[in-house]
């Protein structure tokens, strides 16, 4: 394995004795794949909105939607898991800044577990089949409940819009820090340039 291999997935000090530089390989992967879900399922929905109630696009629409909460799921299970056990760790916040960033990043966990326990009920309340990426159909349930749908269906989409912000700002203090601090924070979660 070479030197540059070895730092993404391992804690290897730099000069200053700091552990570590950036996160591993598949932290990196991760959490870049969590952000293209997020970002496409939030997409599928805001477009939904705009087509006519039962039009053949915005049912397929609402299955991807769901296909993709449900692979989702299955990244953020796999991240959590990750991140407990074998996932690179950054040292422990010393400053304010440090802490309002960790605490941002425990609430963006925490909401993206909500939202998914949300996605399920949704589903369940609806009790409509859908077609898992177009391969089988699934079902949940058979009774309707619309009760339940309009509340979960509201908090879904008040947390969604949670989500989105809290990641915008999120990304904006990563740009912060970038291009004005000129500190390698967001340097830690891109993909390694070749040649480096």
């Amino acid at each position: 394995m070479n030197e540059n291999a070895a730092l993404l997935n391992k804690e290897v000090p730099d000069s200053g004795g700091e552990l570590p530089v950036r996160y591993d390989r598949t932290t990196i992967i991760l959490h870049w794949l969590t952000v293209v879900l997020v970002v496409v399922l939030f997409a599928l929905a805001e477009i939904w909105d705009f087509l006519e109630h039962g039009a053949p696009l915005r049912k397929e629409f609402q299955s991807l939607h769901i296909s993709l909460g449900i692979l989702l799921t299955v990244v953020l299970i796999i991240r959590l898991g990750w991140r407990t056990t074998r996932g690179t760790r950054m040292p422990a916040a010393t400053n304010l800044q440090e802490r309002l960033a960790k605490g941002m990043q425990h609430v963006l966990y925490l909401l993206l577990a909500v939202q998914v326990a949300l996605g399920f009920l949704l589903r369940w309340a609806q009790a409509e089949s859908f077609t898992f990426f177009g391969l089988f159909s699934l079902q949940f349930t058979t009774v309707k409940n619309r009760v339940l749908e309009h509340t979960f269906g509201n908090f879904h989409n008040i947390i969604a819009w949670t989500i989105i912000i809290l990641a915008g700002l999120h990304a904006a203090a990563a740009l912060v820090h970038h291009y004005i601090l000129k500190d390698d924070t967001l340097e830690r979660i891109l993909p390694r340039k070749t040649g480096r």
